[in-house]
């Protein structure tokens, strides 16, 4: 059996049934444009009768506005990136954009699919997991397309970029493994030369070598849970074992606690405390409790539209570095020091204090 085909409703036919003109359509479907409510509402009440709905193409070819936000995100088994996803949608919705989702390869870097990117005519790219190469950086900055790096960066600073306060975060968890008393320390990285594996690995460890503490065992899990396992794996086999463990993000830092207590029958934390970075969903079950730097999600999606409405709206790009701090949320899965913990909203949080 034929598939029906029907003719596509026009505007035009829309004003005619409403009796109003066919700016008045046009301004009923667009955003902020100014048009009385009794009219607004003949105009719907005669789209819903025909059937109609704009042609957002269509009305992109005429404004030379796409509404179009590419998104590029990989790790999507880490549950930081969906929920940043949801959130992103979500803002972008309440000002008519629209979000495009492309998937980035495990490598970080986004230049295989760019071609696809700027065929959909994109006002805007995030980048979340990924970065872009100095020639399509300066690609974008000449087509006057801008780009924000989240939870990244780049050294050239062409791209705009929001991230948490990697470095300090680390700091403060370094500090509170030290007010608890610990011996012996190991960090857990991402994929090395990532931008925030960089800045969390340096925090923790010159944070640590200011206290005396210089032997600490750096393994890499490369935001992969198997690797990350492997890792766990050489980290407890090795002795002395580590009794503090920072793991660059709660994806990896569940499969330590999982390897810790399932595979070499570890205490936590009672034997070995782990912390991670995120704080995200299983952080907070009852099975895991895992302490963890917080990223302001929506703190960061915020001043991440924001940074695009602005250079779109203005034409002009100027790149912006954007840092938001965030808190180090204590649950069970690392010894409390003595001191330094508060209650706040319900959370018990850290405050760094000097620890001698």
């Amino acid at each position: 059996m034929k598939r029906k085909t029907f003719a596509a409703v026009t505007s035009q036919q829309v004003a005619q049934l409403a009796g109003v003109s066919q700016s008045a359509v046009s301004r009923t479907f667009t955003p902020g444009a100014s048009i009385s409510p009794a009219t607004r509402e003949k105009v719907l009440k005669a789209a819903r009768e025909l059937g109609y709905r704009p042609n957002a193409i269509a009305r992109s070819l005429n404004t030379a506005r796409s509404r179009i936000i590419g998104v590029v995100i990989s790790y999507f088994d880490n549950q930081f990136y969906p929920q940043v996803l949801e959130a992103l949608a979500q803002k972008l919705d309440t000002l008519n954009y629209h979000l495009l989702l492309f998937v980035g390869d495990r490598d970080g870097n986004v230049d295989r699919i760019f071609d696809q990117i700027m065929q959909y005519r994109v006002d805007g790219i995030v980048l979340a997991s990924v970065t872009l190469s100095l020639d399509l950086s300066q690609e974008c900055l000449a087509a006057g397309i801008p780009v924000v790096l989240f939870n990244r960066s780049e050294e050239s600073g062409m791209a705009s970029s929001v991230n948490s306060n990697n470095e300090a975060a680390a700091r403060q968890i370094a500090e509170f493994l030290l007010a608890g008393e610990h011996k012996r320390f190991a960090y857990v990285g991402g994929v090395a030369d990532s931008s925030v594996n960089i800045a969390r690995q340096r925090g923790y460890l010159e944070t640590l070598a200011e206290h005396g503490v210089t032997d600490v065992q750096v393994v890499n899990g490369n935001y992969d849970a198997q690797q990350t396992t492997r890792a766990a794996y050489s980290l407890f086999t090795n002795a002395p074992a580590p009794d503090a463990i920072f793991v660059a993000n709660d994806h990896m830092a569940v499969a330590v606690m999982d390897v810790a207590r399932y595979e070499f029958g570890l205490r936590v934390p009672e034997d070995v405390s782990i912390i991670g970075y995120d704080d995200i969903g299983p952080s907070g079950w009852p099975s895991y409790a895992l302490t963890s730097a917080s990223q302001p999600v929506e703190a960061m999606v915020t001043a991440t539209v924001e940074l695009l409405m602005k250079q779109i709206d203005s034409g002009n790009i100027e790149p912006e570095q954007i840092t938001l701090p965030g808190m180090l949320v204590v649950r069970h899965s690392a010894r409390r020091p003595r001191t330094g913990v508060i209650e706040k909203d319900g959370l018990s949080l850290f405050q760094p204090q000097e620890v001698k």
